[in-house]
């Protein structure tokens, strides 16, 4: 059994979706491993990872949009806005989502759907830098 980690940034201009598809594969390349899996993780509390339509961009178009009717800044009974407007929702909208997913690595490439990408959900108005970290485990 071989296991494998590297971790890397991701520089988001703000909310949205950011394709790490890319990145990924090429660590599971380096890792070496042919049957296993891969661990993609985000170490933040308000940004997460979704598996989404990589081909048509209104797919994340109309995620975003969901997202801000469904967990709106201008709730009035949020507490916790001490980083502004944008604090709670994007709690809220990570824990809504996962800060980690598991993939399928067959003949070493991943598993994914035709359609299929990895992205970093990035839940806060600001830009910032996110960090994540991939582990390989398998043969």
């Amino acid at each position: 059994m071989a296991a494998y980690a590297e971790s890397f940034e991701v520089g988001s201009q703000g909310k949205g979706t950011y394709e790490i598809t890319d990145k990924v594969a090429g660590i599971v390349t380096e890792s070496g491993v042919s049957t296993g899996t891969v661990t993609v993780f985000v170490r933040h509390t308000s940004a997460s990872l979704v598996i989404m339509e990589n081909a048509d961009p209104s797919a994340r178009t109309d995620l975003h949009a969901f997202f801000d009717h469904l967990v709106p800044e201008d709730t009035p009974y949020f507490v916790h806005t001490h980083e502004g407007a944008d604090d709670m929702p994007s709690h809220i909208r990570m824990a809504l989502t996962r800060t980690s997913e598991v993939i399928p690595v067959v003949n070493g490439r991943m598993v994914l759907g035709t359609w299929q990408g990895i992205f970093l959900f990035e839940h806060r108005r600001a830009a910032h830098r996110r960090e994540l970290v991939v582990s390989v485990v398998g043969e």
